[in-house]
């Protein structure tokens, strides 16, 4: 019973999941309304529990584990969630046949699938909830099947998906054959205990963070991020922007610091390489975009290679990732993914010609006719900048800081350069908005008080975060404290 109590936020997820299933199929479409109020809340009631949840420790046979990093993580991916199925309403709401029941029960089975991956402590559980996750995803990205881009995009993200997984599993399956085990603490006691590196580690830990790549949207591996982007219905890619990349950076935490600590010296170097490809990537090819969907997408690679800088500065004594580094990517994460809800959130309630904006031309002239919305945009793409005092310039600040603390100036010194650079196409859209004039025909909001009232708080939240830092920053350290060093 004690055992169970762990896992109870899953267990209230999936119970409710299908609960919620029963009543789409029995009351059909006109429950879309009723069952998406009812998610959302489901998934806010999920994060209460994590995080009133004080206990910690490795349970079912050693294949899932609770402690008060997982907890932040899910307390994060659990909102970050519930924020992107708040859009959907307002987004289906414009279409014919409005919003299905199905969709918020899919997004609650993939956060279902992201939390267990969270607390995977063993490389069957990881890859089981990884595919958990995949599989909601991919029916959510072609979700508008009778659009042929959703299509697409669902086809492009289950094939390179699967791709991704097979490679991931195949990376697995050789750390299986040299450890004898598939348990995370198996693999770091043969790897302490071992004298030297066997080359069949070292082939089998490429594979693994291949796999991690693809679904981070790391350079080389980025190539699906900006069409599925692009073809995802707008709150199914507000979606894939926020929790994914929450689940999936997490969970390259857990990996890099309990069963392939020992192996730093080799994943660093490729880190590096990753980290820098997608700075420079992500910043230089998003100046040459004009849909906003894509440049998020390269937003969204630029910013993972950010982030990445944080796993790479070792602690100079252990060896492994810095405590710095890692409350650096947690308090990243957190102002991430909430200015890229903002930017999908504005997307979701401006409308032009009925249909949702997407290219940038559409939002000239904002500041003219809805201030109050050009003014929130602003402040989440200032965020997204690195501007200060906002918030997102906190968290490229302690992720950089770690990155010199560790010695390694010139790649925060390219993490610098790279965020001058993206700053570019996040400026461009605020010009538009503040200085081109207006395109013909109406630029119309959507009346929902709960949609701006949402996205008013979130701005907030980013402009007055540098008055009441502590809350996140120290939270941040101490869950990292706790999985760095227990």
């Amino acid at each position: 019973m004690i055992n169970m109590l762990f896992a109870l936020p899953e267990m209230m997820v999936a119970v409710a999941a299908m609960a919620l299933l029963l009543i789409g199929a029995f009351r059909g479409d006109k429950a879309g309304g009723l069952v998406t109020s009812a998610a959302i809340v489901s998934l806010l009631a999920a994060a209460v529990l994590v995080f009133l949840g004080r206990e910690s420790g490795v349970v079912f046979h050693g294949m899932f584990a609770v402690d008060d990093f997982r907890r932040f993580i899910k307390v994060m991916l659990l909102i970050a969630s519930a924020g992107s199925l708040t859009l959907a309403p307002v987004f289906f709401g414009g279409q014919k046949r409005g919003i299905k029941p199905e969709y918020p029960v899919l997004v609650m089975l993939s956060a279902l699938g992201m939390m267990l991956m969270i607390s995977a402590h063993d490389w069957i559980a990881l890859y089981v909830a990884l595919e958990l996750q995949n599989l909601g995803l991919y029916v959510l990205t072609a979700f508008q099947r009778e659009e042929k881009r959703s299509s697409e995009a669902g086809l492009k993200y289950f094939m390179l998906s699967a791709f991704s997984s097979a490679i991931m599993l195949f990376g697995l399956s050789l750390l299986y054959g040299f450890a004898g085990g598939t348990g995370f603490d198996v693999m770091a006691h043969v790897l302490t205990q071992s004298p030297a590196l066997p080359v069949g580690i070292v082939v089998a830990l490429g594979f693994v963070l291949a796999g991690f790549a693809l679904k981070a949207s790391a350079v080389p591996f980025h190539m699906w991020t900006p069409d599925v982007y692009e073809g995802a219905p707008l709150p199914v890619t507000a979606f894939l922007a926020a929790a994914p990349k929450i689940a999936a950076l997490a969970l390259l935490a857990v990996v890099l610091a309990v069963p392939l600590a020992a192996t730093a010296t080799v994943w660093q170097p490729i880190l590096i390489v990753l980290a820098v490809a997608s700075m420079a990537l992500g910043s230089f090819a998003g100046l040459l975009q004009k849909n906003i969907k894509r440049l998020m997408a390269y937003s969204a690679i630029a910013n993972v290679g950010t982030m990445l800088v944080g796993f790479v500065a070792l602690d100079p004594v252990r060896g492994g990732i810095s405590v710095l580094g890692l409350q650096g990517v947690l308090v990243y994460l957190a102002v991430y993914f909430v200015a890229t809800l903002i930017v999908f959130g504005v997307m979701v309630g401006m409308r032009r010609d009925d249909a949702p904006v997407e290219k940038m031309d559409d939002l000239a002239g904002l500041s003219q006719t809805h201030p109050w919305m050009a003014l929130i945009l602003a402040v989440a793409l200032f965020s997204l900048a690195g501007v200060p005092p906002l918030a997102g310039f906190f968290g490229k600040y302690f992720v950089l800081l770690a990155a010199v603390k560790a010695g390694l100036w010139p790649l925060a010194l390219i993490g610098v350069l790279a965020s001058v650079v993206a700053a570019g196409y996040y400026l461009r859209i605020i010009k538009i908005m503040y200085f081109d004039a207006a395109k013909e025909g109406q630029l119309d909001p959507v009346g929902s008080f709960a949609l701006k009232g949402g996205l008013a708080l979130a701005s907030l939240f980013l402009a007055l975060f540098v008055l009441a830092p502590a809350l996140l920053v120290d939270g941040a350290r101490l869950a990292a404290e706790r999985l760095l060093l227990p």
